[in-house]
């Protein structure tokens, strides 16, 4: 279960940085196919720099789970994880608020669900 626990959350980091790499460097190509409907297609130009500003904190979310693998000392790894699975959970669930009920499902889900693991893995103990 530990296993499935880590997978998950090398998968939602994995997730942030393709969140990254789209909002900072193909935000006029890829995340035009990726938000297609829900916004005007001549806004994509003008909104390049916030996007990258948003694509920037997604790589220092992914970053934070990605640095969680690398400590040694057990309960620091896994107060660090849970602490990044919870801002990315509280993000998506605003995100899910305030612009599109989707974001709850493709990021805050993934997120809870690998804090519940990681959780019942370490006996509710952190």
């Amino acid at each position: 279960m530990q296993t499935i626990a880590s997978i998950l959350t090398a998968v939602v980091a994995l997730e942030h940085l393709y969140i990254l790499w789209m909002e900072m460097f193909a935000w006029e190509t890829v995340g035009k196919k990726t938000f297609r409907g829900a916004m005007a297609e001549n806004m994509f130009t003008p909104t390049k720099g916030m996007a990258a500003n948003q694509g920037l904190y997604n790589g220092f979310l992914a970053a934070g789970l990605i640095w969680s693998f690398l400590i040694k000392d057990p309960a620091w790894q896994i107060n660090v994880r849970l602490f990044f699975l919870g801002c990315i959970s509280i993000a998506g669930i605003f995100g899910a608020l305030t612009a599109s009920k989707k974001i709850f499902f493709v990021q805050a889900l993934p997120a809870l669900l690998a804090m519940g693991l990681t959780l019942y893995t370490t006996g509710w103990r952190v």
